[in-house]
Parts: structure tokens; C-alpha cells; sequence
């Protein structure tokens, strides 16, 4: 098994919600920003992670991504296995051989072992305690108050026929 884009993108997508996640949702749009993923990519892999419970999402004003479990109970083999395809098979076509792919098969086995060791609190605690900077949530656009324009009333008439019957002469 070898670490895809895919896989790359969602953990680093899911250390930037998490990090950001206690001051309320957050957009995809914010995080694409910060990670420089495209929008519609970072949509495909967070309809992935929603299917397979690691995100909810909330609609409207102010609505966004939340962790749908503890960032402690999230671990890295959980969001590679979501976004990822099973890679398995793409890795026995490319070994013909039988004791070869035997042994990438066990090595996959390996590496995802390894992968439910770790974690997304453990990445999110590294990252705080390398100085990543979170920001507090974005000031919102107050709703005006104000009273709406009051078109001016012109005093002339509007016509040479007004202006005929006007007082104004």
C-alpha cells in the first residue's frame, strides 16, 4: 500500500478541521485555501469521509465540517481507507509473480497496521506543539440596520404639460 494523493489530502484536510473545529464548522472553502487543494477535489474526498462516518456536515449560514467522532478515535488507516480505493488489486496486476505480490500484500497489511496506530489527535498535538498558528473563527458580516435609501421627490414637474399647470411660472 502506498500513501496516495488522495490519502495525503484527506489527512491533511482533517488536521485543518480538526485544529479548527472548536470554534464551530468549518468551510471547505477555508480549508482549501489553506492547504491549496482545489474545491471540487476537497467536495469529492469529504462526500467519501461522510459516507464512512468520519465528517458530518451542516448546512446554511454559518454551516461547514465537524469531526463526526473524537479526533482521538479517528485514526490515520481510517481516513486513508475512505478516500482510497482498494489498491490491492492495482498492486497484484503490476506483480505477476506470485511470491512477490505475496509479499507487497503483507507489507500493505503492514503499513496499514501501522497507519491504525496513529492517531488524528496525535498528528493535531504535533502540529500545536510545532507552532501552528489557528486563527479565531472569521468575524462575521454584521446584517445592516440601517433604513432603507428614501428616494428623493423631485419639486419640478415631470412634463411640459405639469409645468404648464404648475405655479412655478
Amino acid at each position: 500500500m502506498r500513501m496516495s494523493t488522495k490519502g495525503r489530502f484527506a489527512v491533511n484536510a482533517l488536521i485543518d478541521l480538526a485544529l479548527r473545529e472548536p470554534a464551530g464548522p468549518v468551510a471547505l472553502a477555508a480549508i482549501c485555501a489553506r492547504q491549496q487543494i482545489s474545491l471540487s477535489y476537497l467536495e469529492q474526498l469529504f462526500s467519501r469521509l461522510r459516507r464512512n462516518g468520519l465528517v458530518e456536515s451542516t448546512r446554511g449560514p454559518g454551516g461547514g465540517y465537524t469531526l463526526a467522532r473524537s479526533a482521538a478515535e479517528i485514526t490515520v488507516a481510517d481516513i486513508v481507507t475512505a478516500v482510497d480505493e482498494l489498491m490491492q488489486d492495482a498492486s497484484a496486476e503490476d506483480r505477476d509473480d506470485g511470491a512477490s505480490r505475496d509479499l507487497w500484500q503483507r507489507l500493505d497489511a503492514v503499513m496499514l497496521e501501522h497507519m491504525a496506530t496513529i492517531t488524528l489527535k496525535s498528528l493535531v498535538d504535533g502540529q500545536i506543539a510545532e507552532g501552528a498558528s489557528v486563527e479565531a473563527k472569521p468575524a462575521r458580516r454584521a446584517i445592516s440596520v440601517r433604513s432603507p435609501v428614501v428616494p428623493l421627490r423631485p419639486m419640478a414637474p415631470n412634463s411640459v404639460f405639469a409645468l404648464a399647470r404648475s405655479p412655478l411660472r
